[in-house]
């Protein structure tokens, strides 16, 4: 069919010929271009503000989690009993060398939470708290080794 005889094509574009002088590109067909409204500017805001508190509690639960790393730890450290052998020696080694892994890698842990809007002081804070109790708890059952070995010397003697 040529143009203007017959039925009207519903989806037809008329492109700007390659000879006319307009410099401009004509918007495709459904874009209106418009200015940046005050509520994207809102929203926007509102999502940094939201993924800075999430970073917030986020960095909280990380800083929180040598707790129950320091409850199973003791555990199993009573589970090993007061005796010197292969579990208990181990169990003992693993309580001082976590703590001392996690002491040296505070920086890269709270590395993903790092914003200016988001204070990691606090949670870093507790976060070595608490790797120094689990420390402290593994430098308690060597006492209670050394203790034992000093104490069955002794009874040798």
């Amino acid at each position: 069919m040529e143009k203007g005889k017959g039925l009207a094509r519903r989806w037809a574009v008329e492109l700007p010929d390659a000879s006319s002088s307009s410099p401009a590109v004509p918007d495709p067909p459904g874009f209106t271009r418009s200015a940046p409204d005050a509520d994207d500017a809102a929203g926007a805001r509102q999502r940094k503000d939201s993924e800075a508190a999430w970073k917030a509690q986020k960095a909280w639960e990380v800083a929180q989690a040598p707790f129950k790393n320091l409850m199973m730890m003791g555990f199993m450290m009573w589970m090993a009993g007061s005796t010197v052998h292969l579990f208990s020696i181990g169990i003992t080694f693993s309580a001082l060398w976590q703590p001392l892994n996690a002491l040296r890698s505070v920086g890269k842990v709270f590395e993903p939470f790092k914003d200016p809007r988001v204070d990691t002081i606090a949670p870093k804070l507790l976060f070595i708290a608490l790797n120094l109790a689990a420390m402290g708890l593994g430098i308690w059952k060597v006492s209670s080794f050394t203790c034992l070995v000093i104490q069955s010397y002794l009874v040798f003697l």
